[in-house]
């Protein structure tokens, strides 16, 4: 039975913790975590060089909601005026008050993700009206966007497009757009919200060179290619109109880092980071290593094969086309592989600390899973969740220490880490 964590539903040792805020207006409840949290990172923690001695016990139902709840809380506090959030400037990354920056489109989408992933809506949770604020602010900015532009937004020079790639801001927004329109939520104008998807998809597509891979790279341009390769396949999920062509050679892109064969891995595109790449190889394997996998098992179940192996030939016998049989028995491969280097501990080191980068490489692998339908990904939600859980800061934001430095980009992304049970629905769509 999946856990829905809804950060209004808390469990009973909390309930009256709970009854204060509400009558409290914005004071906080008191109740306190189990276990305080310790200074430092997650990298390090994984890696052993911090003690990681007794995480199990520190990731429970009360503190994942208590931790939720915090973040959730200083993200709406870091709002903007104009309803947006941003992470500031690339060559002032030790700007972390998060009103000293301008907003940008990135960052806000990955705080809308992160409201709306933890149960809110337009009308119902504690962040609804912080929800509707951003969700206006990026309809309008796409909006207000030039169509000679290769951008949604004339904000440049932001951390996240340094780091990631200039054209980040349509793939982050499109991936949320997806999300959203997948909700049938009261006092959506699903209209304008498809129009506006539809702009950050000709963007994406328009951005996406003869190898697959975005234009514009950034520090660690993989990422931003990899995302852009889920937000095409979120968009696909809920019927926008996707170009195959485009995708398919986004999906060769990010695979072919990665030679499930030799185990070697591609890193110039990743600022020499392995663990970027090989979440990025994860995630655009993930759709086709499922469907490799169900062909045959259904071929199974109806007597034409009498061995589960996935292979090219079986693939074939199941009633695969040869093209189709080859492509998906290498996805298979490559995501199998791909994702056990994933989650190797010197892999998981990522640059060394914890900046954005990381967080994203740790999303992408465990949406990944859930894409797949891996029965592993539990066993990865709880190891992750559980580190994380741990480097929160005492006033609920999380921050990276290098790169993607910005608390609020940071906070919305752990965010999504600790409640990704609750897109299971979303993500198992994106997979079928």
């Amino acid at each position: 039975m999946k856990t829905r964590l809804l950060i209004f539903a808390f469990p009973i040792l909390i309930i009256g913790g709970l009854v204060a805020y509400f009558a409290g207006g914005n004071s906080y409840p008191e109740t306190k975590r189990t276990l305080a949290p310790e200074d430092g990172c997650v990298f390090m923690t994984v890696m052993g060089e911090q003690s990681s001695k007794d995480f199990s016990l520190f990731k429970n139902n009360k503190n994942l909601n208590l931790s939720v709840r915090d973040g959730l809380s200083w993200l709406a506090k870091a709002q903007l005026v104009n309803g947006g959030y941003g992470a500031g400037s690339h060559t002032r990354q030790d700007v972390k008050d998060p009103h000293a920056v301008p907003a940008d489109p990135a960052t806000s989408a990955m705080v809308a993700m992160s409201f709306l992933r933890s149960g809110n809506t337009l009308k119902t949770g504690l962040y609804a009206e912080n929800l509707s604020k951003t969700i206006a602010y990026l309809l309008e900015t796409i909006e207000n966007t030039s169509n000679e532009s290769p951008y949604i937004t004339t904000v440049r020079g932001t951390q996240i497009q340094r780091k990631l790639g200039e054209n980040i801001d349509a793939v982050l927004t499109a991936q949320f757009l997806s999300n959203l329109m997948d909700r049938n939520l009261e006092g959506i104008d699903k209209k304008r919200v498809a129009r506006c998807l539809d702009i950050c998809i000709s963007k994406i597509e328009k951005g996406t060179d003869s190898s697959g891979k975005q234009t514009g790279p950034g520090w660690a341009g993989v990422l931003q290619s990899g995302l852009a390769n889920s937000a095409l396949e979120s968009a696909q999920a809920i019927g926008a109109t996707v170009d195959e062509d485009v995708l398919e050679r986004s999906r060769k892109y990010q695979k072919g880092n990665y030679n499930e064969d030799s185990g070697a891995v591609k890193t110039d595109d990743g600022a020499g980071v392995m663990l970027y790449v090989v979440s990025g190889s994860v995630r655009a394997s993930a759709k086709e290593a499922r469907k490799a996998k169900e062909t045959i098992a259904k071929a199974n179940k109806d007597g034409i094969l009498d061995n589960e192996a996935v292979t090219a030939q079986n693939l074939q016998k199941a009633g695969l086309s040869e093209s189709e049989a080859i492509d998906y028995a290498a996805s298979y491969n490559v995501y199998n592989s791909a994702k056990n280097v994933a989650q190797q501990e010197d892999v998981l080191n990522g640059f060394g600390n914890n900046g954005g980068e990381e967080f994203l490489s740790f999303l992408q692998t465990g949406e990944s899973l859930v894409v797949n339908k891996d029965d592993g990904w539990k066993k990865w939600y709880d190891d992750m969740s559980g580190r994380i859980l741990k480097i929160q800061n005492t006033d609920g934001s999380w921050n990276g220490h290098h790169c993607i430095t910005s608390p609020v980009f940071c906070t919305a992304t752990s965010i999504l880490l600790l409640t990704v049970e609750n897109d299971i629905d979303f993500l198992s769509k994106i997979g079928s």
